[in-house]
């Protein structure tokens, strides 16, 4: 192995034993190199904490119903919901005016799919809101663009409704979605004790 990005390990309990025993399998049984400056140790226990991982974040909340554990919750990172809405800005820019509106759907589709599917993990359901809020707004634009009079859906449709007959897909709607508060503390702390690694040019040690 000549290089690697990110390494996490998630633990209950960190210190040196821990940290120790990782350097040293990583410079000396796979001889990479630890980039210090980039590698940082985060208590997600602690208030405001959290991480960003694979273009999930990772933070702990109060239970919604008042109870007194906290609660894991996974969900889309900023920066992988901001890279999804320039990815869809370009797939319905002015450059697009050319296509059926059935044609561009089904190539959103496809998009939006794959796109849901990786991040159905955890808790999506405020990020998919917002990401269905979007493509809607972008393909009224579209529909603008197309004519030089403004498009007018069926009377008695509204223009979403009119692009859900096209058959444009709503994320959430084939994946289950968990109440934030429904997660037991045993499965928090079985997911917490996991160990993630894909590479170590760029480490953090996370002690819950």
């Amino acid at each position: 192995m000549r290089y690697a990005d990110d390494f996490v390990v998630l633990a209950r309990y960190q210190g040196s034993r821990l940290t120790g025993y990782i350097e040293s399998q990583l410079e000396t049984w796979l001889g990479l190199e630890i980039n210090r400056d980039k590698t940082r140790v985060v208590n997600l226990k602690e208030e405001g904490a959290s991480l960003d991982f694979l273009g999930f974040t990772f933070r702990y909340y109060d239970d919604l119903q008042g109870r007194r554990w906290r609660y894991l919750n996974v969900s889309p990172s900023k920066k992988a919901l901001r890279r999804e809405r320039q990815k869809l800005h370009e797939r319905t820019d002015h450059r697009q005016c050319f296509k059926p509106l059935p044609q561009l759907v089904q190539e959103l589709n496809r998009h939006l799919k794959g796109w849901g599917n990786y991040f159905s993990f955890g808790y999506p359901r405020v990020a998919f809101g917002r990401i269905n809020s979007y493509v809607r707004d972008r393909l009224r634009q579209h529909l603008r663009r197309r004519s030089q009079r403004p498009f007018r859906p069926p009377k008695g449709v509204t223009c979403y409704q009119q692009l859900e007959k096209f058959g444009l897909v709503r994320l959430g709607d084939t994946a289950a979605q968990l109440p934030a508060h429904a997660c037991g503390e045993s499965l928090q702390e079985s997911r917490m004790r996991e160990i993630c690694t894909s590479g170590s040019r760029r480490g953090e040690w996370v002690a819950p």
